[in-house]
């Protein structure tokens, strides 16, 4: 009898961020394919006797092609088990949990979703930053620095806007890169910028600057993946509501 696949997304990183739903399979599964993103203390909530796999990547260091982790999702369920995929963050927003889901279909193996709180949404909020305000920013996009290429070459243009939130994921590496290209295409050197480094854990750091000054505040402060960056006026706000939040 063929098993399921569930794709449950982990949140940022905070175990009390998983949903109901995500943590009453997490505890019931057999199999379990975690992510480098997934915090240790969710890892810790996987049961005793299932099988723990990890498949998670890193710069240039991939435990195991995505295409495997596909057809390895897919041997699992159908070998009977009750297997989760466990996924940092959301798995729609850069999770790459469609790429998983046609290999499940093309197999036949049956699957659900379980949204998490995506990396922008819960790293935000723990910083003190509001993604949407009405003073100051009326939409917020999502982008990755880290392109299926390699580069980093964003639509520029479209981003260059004073109302509007930028985040971008997996931006650390293509900071200097990002800050000068902004620049160059009309972004005000002063704008607000805010780096979460680990955003919802305990190691959290939150860092602000300018997008002239942001690479060099990064590199003095040696500040290291996973990290989230924000641009926009919201930004400012972030001293204010960090401080007021911690009572």
């Amino acid at each position: 009898m063929t098993g399921k696949v569930y794709l449950i997304g982990a949140g940022p990183g905070d175990p009390e961020l998983l949903t109901l739903k995500a943590h009453r399979l997490l505890i019931m599964a057999d199999v379990v394919l975690y992510d480098r993103l997934v915090g240790k203390e969710i890892i810790d909530l996987i049961p005793e006797n299932a099988e723990k796999l990890y498949v998670g990547k890193a710069k240039s260091l991939h435990s195991l092609p995505q295409d495997q982790i596909n057809s390895l999702l897919a041997e699992k369920a159908k070998q009977g088990h009750m297997v989760v995929r466990l996924k940092g963050g959301d798995p729609f927003i850069f999770g790459r949990g469609g790429e998983e889901l046609e290999e499940l279909i093309e197999e036949n193996v049956p699957f659900e979703v379980v949204p998490g709180v995506t990396a922008a949404a819960g790293c935000a909020a723990y910083a003190g930053i509001p993604l949407t305000h009405r003073d100051y920013a009326q939409s917020v996009r999502f982008l990755t620095g880290h392109l299926k290429d390699g580069t980093t070459d964003l639509p520029w243009e479209e981003l260059v806007h004073p109302a509007q939130t930028l985040v971008i994921y997996m931006g650390l590496t293509g900071l200097k890169e990002i800050s000068q290209s902004l620049i160059r295409f009309g972004m005000e050197p002063s704008m607000p910028v805010a780096i979460v480094e680990k955003g919802t854990t305990k190691e959290q750091r939150v860092f602000t600057s300018t997008m002239k000054d942001i690479y060099d505040v990064a590199t003095k402060n040696e500040v290291k993946s996973p990290s989230l960056l924000i641009i926009g006026e919201v930004v400012t706000l972030q001293s204010k509501l960090e401080w007021y939040g911690k009572y």
